[in-house]
């Protein structure tokens, strides 16, 4: 089997058959449908790119493979980058839309439960590799991961997933920086940075928010206000807002409410029209349709 295939199907599989992909009712419901998977070479100009803009503490695949890896000797065209979309269900995405303040349960079991899963991806692919003879890193599981508070796109930190995914063609940024993909922008996820050449997969836009009818057609803007802090504006994103309210008041309501020691909110990512999809204009139209 072609390793881009044989890499897939190791993804596909775990996230299928894990008894881990599971939301913790009494009755067993997955948190996540079958993912997407794309891969993107270590020496693809944009993780350069990527440094210039968020700064020298950012980390290339290159740059993190030597970090892991002081003894190997490798070049940036040696590496590739695996990235995997995971996307929230259908019942998780219908409940987040009934909300207009405060997460769901099943979208803050998501984001707790879902993203320990998404550890064991990361875990599992890293292992997958290994066995295979394949020195391989999860850049969000290494030591050397840091969040940054400084600099002009802070909060950040040395290594971003959502970019990554970018990298591989599996998505373009929206207005409220959320990343929206095939299967919309409610889904969560992941990458690994392993010593394998796999052909990188094709990015089938030129531009960083190529999905966003905000910027490609001056509509919609139907993110701006699920925000319930206003957070989110034609300008942007308000990191910092958006940081300060999930942290502290969707915590103490997280754990409340759902028993919870997470942070989550989300309501930009549901009830728009790129929740579970690339959108068009008509799926603007057929929403005013729907809010009337």
């Amino acid at each position: 089997m072609e390793q881009g295939s044989w890499i897939t199907s190791v993804i596909k599989d775990f996230v299928g058959r894990s008894p881990l992909n599971d939301m913790g009712f009494e009755e067993r419901e997955k948190i996540f449908d079958e993912p997407l998977v794309g891969f993107s070479s270590g020496a693809d100009p944009l993780y350069d790119e990527y440094r210039s803009h968020i700064g020298p503490f950012y980390y290339t695949p290159l740059h993190l493979f030597q970090k892991s890896f002081p003894d190997k000797e490798l070049s940036a065209d040696d590496i590739t980058v695996i990235s995997w979309i995971i996307p929230s269900t259908a019942k998780t995405r219908r409940e987040q839309a009934e909300q207009d303040r405060y997460p769901s349960e099943r979208w803050v079991r998501t984001r707790d439960i879902g993203e320990k899963f998404n550890n064991s991806i990361r875990t599992h692919v890293v292992e997958q590799l290994e066995a295979a003879g394949i020195a391989a890193v999860a850049p969000l599981l290494s030591p050397h991961w840091a969040r940054s508070d400084e600099g002009p796109y802070a909060p950040c930190s040395n290594w971003s997933e959502r970019h990554a995914a970018y990298a591989a063609g599996l998505g373009t940024f929206g207005l409220c920086d959320g990343l929206i993909t095939p299967v919309g922008k409610a889904m969560r996820v992941g990458s690994v940075v392993a010593a394998i050449k796999i052909p990188a997969s094709t990015r089938p836009y030129y531009d960083h928010h190529a999905y966003c009818l905000h910027f490609t057609e001056n509509t919609c803007r139907k993110c701006i206000p699920r925000c319930p802090v206003n957070a989110l504006s034609e300008e942007g994103h308000d990191k910092k807002r958006c940081m300060r309210y999930t942290e502290h008041v969707m915590h103490e309501y997280i754990k409340e409410q759902y028993g919870f020691e997470t942070y989550a909110c989300g309501l930009c990512q549901s009830w728009v029209p790129c929740t579970d999809k690339i959108p068009t204009s008509e799926d603007v139209s057929y929403q005013k349709t729907e809010n009337i």
